[in-house]
């Protein structure tokens, strides 16, 4: 009645299904878990620099130069269904012409049964702080003709995050809980 090949196909189906209802389950066992941790976040050195950007118009552009310190235990954020984490550090503040402006600076993956107790002191960025104009140190102007100084941006705030890449299910990004606001100095540096 049934050749081979039938009995084949409904023996391979059959398998495929309880896998995935298998898979499901697996999923759900950690998929309401909470992954977010607490963090301490601090700037050791902050400075901008005005300096041509060679890649674009050649106009100048502020470039940030920050230091900081992070602990973190991210230990606990590992389970069985847990590959690694990629954990990431973005700068976030607000310009007169973005409402929103996110920058990466620092990045590491920490893998399964590496030790994820982050302690890192007077570390620097990993990548360069550009803005796209003056959004670090913003010009105070009298009128549309005459220039008055340049003042600090004081909104910019460093967060770690971290996205989660499991075995089985989704790929949750958790944002850190704590955050550090920077302080610029409100003038250029001229250091190298």
């Amino acid at each position: 009645m049934n050749t081979f090949l039938s009995r084949a196909n409904t023996i391979f189906a059959f398998t495929l299904s309880v896998l995935a209802a298998l898979t499901f389950g697996c999923f759900i066992t950690t998929a309401f878990k909470d992954h977010r941790k607490a963090v301490s976040i601090e700037s050791t050195k902050a400075l901008v620099k005005n300096v041509p950007n060679y890649s674009a118009s050649r106009e100048k552009n502020d470039l940030g130069f920050i230091n900081f310190d992070i602990i973190a235990d991210l230990n606990d954020i590992f389970n069985w269904n847990v590959k690694q984490l990629f954990v990431y550090l973005t700068a976030e503040y607000e310009t007169i012409n973005n409402k929103i402006n996110q920058v990466v600076l620092w990045d590491k993956i920490l893998r399964r049964g590496e030790n994820a107790a982050l302690d890192y002191k007077d570390l620097k960025a990993k990548y360069y702080f550009y803005d796209d104009g003056h959004g670090l140190s913003v010009a105070v102007w009298f009128n549309r003709c005459t220039f008055l100084s340049f003042r600090a941006n004081k909104n910019v705030t460093l967060t770690l995050s971290w996205n989660i890449v499991p075995n089985a299910g989704t790929l949750p990004k958790v944002k850190a809980v704590g955050s550090y606001q920077v302080q610029f100095p409100d003038e250029y540096s001229s250091l190298q």
